[in-house]
């Protein structure tokens, strides 16, 4: 039985709990209501949890308070949605019980739930049950009782406080109306739980999920001072990591790359893979790669200058000389900018028409992102700091990056930062026209609101899944319609499924229409759309432009 928990032990914990949620992430994701596909809950909390892991991994703090101020100050700026927001204000509350411990006990760690329970439930507006939020409240209730038990027990507490939340989620169907039309339970509380789940697992000595083969190292780093020149066949160095899309097999790209140079290592993973190669044609070897899937990481040194500059008696250039330049580049990011102007804008948004429209618009800053891949409040804060403004106002374009965006409020101590509720792209744009730049504060703000308020929707992608919503059957890769959020119908035919909202903003009797057309949309196509709602609208003033948004086929503006 383990008394007390110390500073490394939790950043362990944590790592561990990281290392867990990254391995169900997908089956978190799949528990998101609505069948589109950016359901991306598990990620989003992944990658908040991740931010935090490398954090600890680096600091190797001391103290649990240490500890805990380490991963709540991760997961504040590396939260990403509002799944990834709670669990940073989760944390940020246990942090703040802990802050002055050396170690905790069971005792304490209950407490510490407790007050990160809090701590939530006082910065979520409308708190509502059947959520994470819900998940996390009876878990800290059940972990005080365990506490009582077991002051000295913290492992005890742990699988009390789990076994509680594993009954708080089960039920959190019948507590939420749509997750119970849905027939699942709450992502975000799921999530929760496997990260408890792997604190404790770590707490009692239980492996952490081993790693992708290629998540690991093809080689130990290469000692060049021992080769000599003649060993050096190729010159580079060539190390990647491909994140794989269409699952098209590696065996063809493995014959070819034994044809362009030798040390030839490839770690295969399901969702990605890495490569270690010497080579004389890194750039073909990469360009080649893409044909797999999305480069994430890269590494190339030149191994020939290398041992020259080794066997010189100098120091050799490698890659690892990188991380003194991120840094300084790291500290300029952080720097603000000087006020230049009263106001200042900065916007989500995901594809390079898009970003134009917002640019145009007097945008400062436009931040990648959107509704299939949530920027975490530390993005966000960047672009706010590199904005030249007294006021900045953030257009976060999307329902779930507004929390995300809220956080920075208090983060930012040379400009005022004014988050404006913008739940879609369309939304936003509309915000931006409304802008007096001579206006005062109260009255642009007041204005863009208004603006917001008279912007209908419209958006159409695809079924990511099989479903049933209100009733309704919905398959994988049937056309999803959706009005502000929320599901309109479902087509098998694109041409009917925009005929259908054309027919809806005749009905809302639109007299301005924006049709933005994404990535997957040829100029065409799009053309056949424009004809439909010039039809169905002939009064309206109707726009055509290419968004480039992932996912989404079209985003439809109608005031």
């Amino acid at each position: 039985m383990r008394e007390s928990i110390d500073g490394a032990s939790f950043a362990q914990a944590m790592i561990h709990a990281a290392a867990s949620l990254n391995l169900q992430k997908q089956q978190i994701n799949d528990l998101n209501v609505f069948p589109v596909p950016d359901g991306d809950t598990g990620t989003n909390m992944s990658l908040t949890l991740g931010t935090a892991a490398a954090e600890l991994r680096k600091k190797q703090p001391r103290t649990v308070g240490e500890a805990a101020a380490t991963n709540a100050s991760a997961l504040l700026r590396g939260a990403r949605g509002n799944s990834g927001v709670i669990l940073s204000l989760l944390f940020r509350g246990f942090a703040k019980a802990v802050k002055d411990k050396d170690t905790i006990d069971g005792r304490d760690l209950a407490i510490a739930l407790d007050f990160g329970v809090a701590a939530a439930y006082k910065a979520v507006m409308k708190p509502a049950e059947g959520t994470i939020l819900t998940v996390s409240r009876l878990t800290a209730a059940r972990a005080a009782d365990a506490a009582r038990q077991t002051p000295n027990d913290p492992e005890a507490v742990l699988e009390a406080a789990i076994a509680e939340g594993q009954l708080a989620l089960e039920h959190t169907t019948e507590m939420n109306p749509v997750l119970k039309k849905a027939g699942v339970v709450d992502a975000g509380g799921k999530g929760f739980l496997v990260i408890l789940q792997g604190m404790l697992d770590e707490l009692r000595g239980v492996a952490a999920p081993s790693e992708d083969e290629a998540d690991k190292p093809a080689q130990e780093k290469a000692d060049f001072s021992s080769l000599a020149d003649e060993e050096i066949t190729f010159t580079y160095d060539t190390v990647f990591i491909v994140r794989r899309t269409g699952g098209k097999p590696l065996d063809e790209y493995r014959a070819w790359l034994e044809t362009m140079g030798d040390s030839l290592v490839i770690g295969e993973g399901d969702e990605e893979f890495k490569v270690h190669v010497h080579t004389d044609e890194p750039g073909l070897v990469l360009t080649k790669a893409a044909e797999f899937g999305t480069l994430e990481l890269a590494k190339i040194e030149n191994m020939r200058t290398q041992r020259d500059e080794l066997a010189a008696g100098k120091q050799a250039q490698s890659t690892d000389d990188l991380e003194a330049v991120e840094a300084e580049l790291e500290d300029m990011e952080h720097q603000s900018a000087a006020p230049e102007k009263k106001y200042g804008f900065v916007a989500v948004a995901a594809g390079e028409g898009l970003a134009k429209v917002f640019y145009d618009l007097g945008v400062d800053g436009v931040i990648s992102g959107g509704q299939t891949m949530n920027p975490s409040t530390e993005d966000i804060l960047k672009q706010i700091k590199k904005t030249p403004a007294e006021i900045v106002y953030v257009l976060p374009n999307n329902k779930n990056i507004i929390m995300a965006a809220q956080q920075c409020v208090d983060l930012v101590e040379d400009k005022k930062v004014i988050v404006l509720p913008a739940k879609t792209v369309p939304q936003g744009i509309s915000a931006m026209i409304a802008v007096n730049p001579d206006g005062d504060e109260a009255e642009n703000t007041a204005a863009m609101e208004e603006a917001m308020s008279l912007v209908t929707t419209m958006e159409v992608t695809y079924a990511a899944r099989d479903s049933e919503f209100d009733g309704q059957a919905i398959h994988a890769g049937d056309y999803l319609l959706l009005v502000d959020n929320q599901l309109f119908g479902t087509e098998k035919d694109l041409h009917t499924a925009l005929d259908k909202l054309a027919q809806a903003s005749k009905e809302r009797a639109g007299e301005f229409i924006s049709i933005f057309y994404g990535e997957g949309v040829d100029p065409d196509q799009a053309e056949q759309a424009l004809a439909l709602f010039q039809t169905a609208c002939p009064d309206a003033e109707i726009t055509m432009l290419e968004g480039g948004q992932p996912v989404y086929h079209y985003l439809i503006s109608v005031e």
